[in-house]
């Protein structure tokens, strides 16, 4: 699936919402360096960051990332290419396994993996000098990530061929999943050692001297070879070779912490890529007041305290965390005092959405997180947002009553917003709200309690827009509520809403913060549940007409299939299976993926071979993948010509 360019830009011109004379619009696109800047018939500020300026510093990161100037993608494997000399480069390392427990390889350890084949590591039991002494040889690879492992193959140098194989060996493989561990077969137990191991080969009077092995196509992040009690002579190791296959299974990306300079109104975030099918892409993004996003813990050593301080007294940085010694670190957190949690994955087709704050906010970050398999991935040519400062307003809580409603039942809801403006704020006239479905009509727009003049700029399918007078840093605090009417089909359902200046039809639309908007209520949420939830996935499910004649002359020429789905999680698929009164099936209508709310099917008479069926009465059979299992209802309808 691709997103187009132009199409976003003109997505981003519509969605972000004003400029006056004086711009207060700014769009930062981060990658996409060979890509032209937005074209705007307004003043605005562009600012271009590339892929490749991560700094740890300042929180950035990428982990099994190929980055370049055009684009980000996982990093795809040669499988001609033998890793084992590389680790180092791509974060990994070898431990051996010696008498006081597993070290990085060290000595004669590295001839076993340099690359070069004429360097061996030998066999002959005979190792006290670097180990004391030891009859086993266990070597762990860490590949620094999970990847997909083609084969390996390991052999002694060329003059050696006909002698020196290894007779006895387990080849084992790690995921690299802690919370495996311990429950594999093969571990290391009272031997010191950190990992253990699935055994994918274990070989046994062994007389080859090459020996090259496939493994299965499941991630690994470590990889035992182990020459257990080897006792025909000497054996050796000129070269351990691992080669690699396809594209890593995961891989992220995070941005550095943007500094955007003032607190800003955030507006639409968007992006071009391309997702093959069978991988995902997931993007998130979060927002704070402050440039550090974490809370960084410090052993006082007095008993199990933890102090976010460090020995003089001054809050801990990432900088000062680094210095600790091992022994003081006691653990990063989230801060949760001055940033958000990272957003729920946006839809990576749709190519656009709102970025989530519940204010305006001076620092931004962003997350892509690659899943992929051994031929399908993704890839992300750029992401680009917008912002306005000064923000529309410093301030705008919102909450919504009644908090629980009947299911699919037209309710009367009042919005409560107060805002808090400053005098360089930019103002609004414009609330939108989103709803669950399709409002039937707003009834009362009031400020401070007085009723006000207002227009109804926008009434459809997922949403209204409100205008009122101008709101500005003179109205700061006072209370606005709106009175509209919808349906609501599930538990949770959130309205989120925002609010813009429609004489500025480029700027942000600043989202709305759920919270107490109005003392006198006990709402501080934009959520609605349900007034019962003993209520069924199919509701009202009902045919219209009873009775259809699909014979082609333009009256009653197909049947629509009407019901309510509720309390659904995401969108579910949905199909209408066509019966005999037999129970024999003639046909099948495919519904896609639908959620919560109201929708219908059509059918117009054609069987499975796209002919017409016999005249007669047909059970209609309405199925739901259900969160919660298969949902079904049926109804009848009879069909003449």
């Amino acid at each position: 699936m691709h997103t187009g360019k132009a199409a976003l830009h003109w997505v981003l011109l519509l969605s972000l919402g004003m400029v006056g004379p004086a711009a207060s619009l700014t769009i930062y696109r981060i990658g996409g360096e060979g890509t032209l800047p937005p074209q705007l018939e307004v003043p605005f500020d562009f600012v271009q960051l590339p892929w490749s300026a991560i700094e740890a510093a300042r929180y950035g990161s990428t982990e099994q990332i190929q980055v370049s100037q055009e684009a980000i993608a996982p990093q795809r494997l040669d499988p001609g290419v033998n890793l084992a000399p590389r680790l180092k480069e791509q974060g990994g390392q070898v431990f051996s396994l010696t008498w006081i427990g597993w070290n990085p390889a060290f000595g004669r350890d590295l001839d076993m993996f340099d690359g070069d084949p004429d360097t061996a590591f030998l066999g002959d039991g005979d190792w006290g000098g670097d180990y004391g002494v030891i009859k086993n040889k266990s070597v762990v690879f860490d590949l620094g990530g999970r990847f997909l492992i083609d084969r390996i193959r390991f052999y002694p140098r060329q003059r050696f061929l006909a002698n020196r194989f290894v007779e006895r060996f387990i080849i084992g493989t790690n995921d690299g999943d802690p919370l495996k561990d311990g429950t594999r077969k093969h571990n290391f137990g009272g031997r010191g050692g950190a990992f253990d191991f699935d055994v994918a080969y274990e070989g046994v009077e062994n007389t080859k001297s090459m020996i090259e092995l496939h493994l299965p196509r499941t991630p690994i992040r470590h990889l035992l070879f182990e020459a257990p009690d080897n006792t025909r002579g000497i054996w050796e190791v000129a070269e351990f070779e691992i080669y690699g296959i396809g594209y890593v299974p995961s891989a992220s990306y995070v941005s550095n912490v943007i500094d955007l300079g003032s607190p800003a109104s955030l507006g639409q975030l968007s992006w071009q890529g391309h997702l093959d099918q069978g991988a995902q892409v997931s993007l998130s993004m979060r927002s704070g007041e402050d440039e550090e996003p974490n809370t960084y813990w410090r052993y006082t050593f007095r008993g199990d305290e933890r102090s976010r301080f460090d020995a003089a007294g001054k809050p801990l940085t990432l900088a000062s965390y680094n210095k600790l010694e091992s022994a003081e670190k006691a653990g990063v957190t989230h801060d949760t005092e001055h940033w958000e949690f990272w957003s729920p994955a946006y839809e990576f087709g749709a190519g656009r959405a709102a970025m989530g704050a519940a204010e305006p906010r001076r620092y931004v970050q962003f997350s892509a997180e690659f899943s992929s398999t051994e031929q399908t991935s993704g890839r992300l040519d750029y992401l680009e947002f917008a912002v306005s400062i000064p923000p529309v307003a410093t301030e705008a809580l919102a909450e919504i009553i009644p908090l629980v409603a009947e299911a699919g039942t037209a309710t009367l809801f009042t919005y409560k917003l107060r805002p808090r403006l400053r005098r360089e704020d930019l103002g609004f006239d414009s609330i939108e709200i989103d709803t669950p479905a399709r409002p039937l009509g707003v009834e009362g727009v009031r400020l401070s309690g007085v009723p006000i003049d207002y227009q109804v700029a926008r009434l459809e399918e997922g949403g209204l827009t409100v205008r009122l007078p101008r709101v500005g840093a003179q109205q700061t605090g006072e209370l606005i509520e709106v009175d509209f009417r919808t349906e609501v089909f599930k538990y949770g359902t959130v309205f989120p809403g925002r609010i813009f200046d429609s004489q500025r039809p480029h700027e942000v639309h600043q989202p709305l913060t759920a919270g107490d908007a109005d003392g006198l209520v006990d709402s501080s949420t934009l959520t609605v549940g349900l007034s019962s939830l003993e209520v069924g996935t199919i509701r009202s499910l009902r045919v219209d007409p009873a009775l259809f004649t699909p014979n082609g002359d333009g009256v009653n020429d197909q049947v629509e299939v009407e019901c309510e789905l509720l309390n659904l999680v995401g969108a579910v698929p949905v199909r209408l299976g066509i019966y005999e009164l037999s129970g024999r099936r003639v046909g099948t209508v495919e519904g896609g993926t639908r959620a919560s709310g109201r929708f219908a099917l059509q059918w117009d008479g054609r069987g499975e071979g796209g002919g017409p069926v016999p005249p007669g009465i047909y059970v209609l059979h309405l199925e739901v993948e259900a969160d919660k299992g298969r949902a079904v209802a049926q109804t009848v309808v009879s069909l003449a010509y």
